[in-house]
């Protein structure tokens, strides 16, 4: 049977976000323990596709992916999904909320609760955990290193804990965007709601050089849903651009901006086109 990789244990987000994908039905869920090993499933033939976090409403960029995705060759994204963001503050059952002082999170739960956190539990210690469940887990370790883990609502499904509260989240309408990675090289055909997402690498480092890559954008009328920079690491001072399109590669104005880039930048990633998780209709400029 063919098998999808994803963060697990079973009952993280990313979980959430494989039901919503057609793709993924009648197929095997492997969970692993981070982004690069479900994408190295991929990349080596072990999976047909890993399901990942790319972008958070609140946090932003998961940069573990997007580093990912530019350094792995050969990946492509087919699809993308949104869960709603929902945590609550679980304990082994009968632990009262004046004997919490020390907080299992996975660091991006963490940032998404921080205002809550301060004012409820202003002296805690944050443990970062792998995943949400996982942060569960960790209360019954022997030693307990954590007194309560941030979950999702949604934990007692897989974990014997109390929630002293649910919905910590500072955001009620905080999403997590999720992709779904392939090595396939067919283009899923256009839907009019379509996004691309590439990777751009400047050529130099000189005054004017990010506005004239966004020029191969903005000349033709498209639309740019998400820019994120990230370091090279092995040039210190550059960077490279993960950047979201509102269109498919089989429109004109975004192959013809395709083109353009290639004549410009050193490397240009292409990581996919797909149909958006908002199904609204791509506007066009005219002009």
């Amino acid at each position: 049977m063919e098998t999808i990789s994803y963060l697990g244990p079973a009952g993280t987000f990313t979980e959430a976000a494989l039901k919503l994908a057609p793709e993924a039905i009648g197929k095997e869920w492997k969970p692993v323990a981070n982004v690069l090993e479900a994408l190295h499933d991929v990349q080596l033939g072990s999976s047909v596709a890993a399901m990942i976090a790319v972008e958070n409403s609140i946090e932003g960029g998961v940069t573990a992916s997007q580093d990912a995705l530019a350094t792995i060759p050969g990946l492509r994204i087919v699809g993308e999904y949104v869960v709603p963001i929902r945590f609550a503050l679980a304990v082994r059952p009968g632990t009262p909320m004046d004997a919490v002082r020390t907080l299992a999170a996975h660091p991006v739960a963490y940032g998404q609760c921080r205002r809550w956190l301060q004012r409820m539990l202003p002296e805690h210690a944050h443990v970062p955990a792998a995943s949400n469940v996982v942060s569960a887990e960790m209360l019954f370790q022997t030693p307990a290193i954590a007194d309560a883990a941030i979950t999702p609502v949604t934990i007692r499904e897989q974990v014997d804990v109390e929630l002293l509260h649910e919905d910590i989240q500072d955001n009620p309408t905080a999403r997590t965007r999720f992709a779904l990675v392939t090595t396939r090289t067919d283009v899923p055909p256009r839907t009019g709601r379509d996004k691309t997402s590439l990777i751009v690498e400047l050529p130099e480092e000189r005054p004017g050089g990010l506005m004239a890559m966004l020029e191969q954008f903005a000349t033709r009328g498209i639309n740019l849903s998400m820019i994120t920079s990230r370091p090279i690491p092995e040039h210190p001072g550059r960077y490279r651009f993960v950047v979201d399109l509102d269109g498919h590669l089989h429109d004109a104005r975004i192959a013809d901006a395709l083109l353009g880039l290639r004549r410009y930048s050193p490397s240009v990633t292409f990581l996919g086109s797909y149909p958006r998780a908002v199904a609204s209709p791509v506007a066009v400029d005219p002009a």
